[in-house]
């Protein structure tokens, strides 16, 4: 009785004298060497060479200024709530007079930070922001950790400099700043 269709019908036959010295074998084996010889090649030359990331990628985060220079992100915390490895924490406060140029709207977020060890680079908080405030960059990768407090991306890691603004995918596309 047979359980599965995976069973081979084994040949009993005695070897010919070719197939003793295993000369089918060894012509089998280097077919497949010279195969692979003409083949373009898989590894590169990292780092010098660097393979383009793919139109997908989502790399590092960041929290997005306007064109003003002013923090978007209000803390309503929709990204936390969007995040399925609870990796976002903040903390809200209200805007002072005098703070105007510092952030966009009357709340802010005083404390945010991103766990980095849990987060999984789905894009969801970027996803769920009502204010285009976080984004995750298509050509930044996550440095590597040495130290487990490292891992912790605060506000000061996370707001991007006026200077080295981040495309986001709406200016990518269309060549419109948001």
């Amino acid at each position: 009785m047979k359980l599965t269709n995976r069973a081979k019908q084994i040949d009993n036959s005695p070897m010919t004298v070719a197939e003793r010295l295993y000369i089918p074998a060894i012509a089998t084996g280097l077919g497949i060497t010279i195969k692979h010889f003409f083949k373009k090649k898989a590894t590169i030359n990292y780092p010098e060479e660097q393979r383009p990331f793919s139109s997908i990628f989502r790399g590092l985060h960041v929290l997005k200024r306007d064109e003003q220079g002013r923090e978007r992100c209000t803390a309503c915390g929709l990204c936390a709530v969007a995040c399925p490895a609870e990796a976002i924490s903040m903390t809200a406060a209200e805007r002072k007079p005098g703070e105007e140029k510092l952030y966009r709207e009357e709340k802010y977020a005083a404390v945010y930070e991103i766990n980095m060890l849990r987060c999984i680079f789905c894009g969801l908080c970027e996803e769920a922001c009502p204010k285009a405030a976080i984004f995750l960059q298509p050509d930044k990768i996550a440095p590597a950790f040495v130290d487990r407090e490292q891992v912790i991306f605060g506000k000061d890691r996370l707001v991007e400099k006026m200077d080295d603004r981040a495309t986001t995918g709406i200016q990518k596309y269309t060549g419109v700043k948001s």
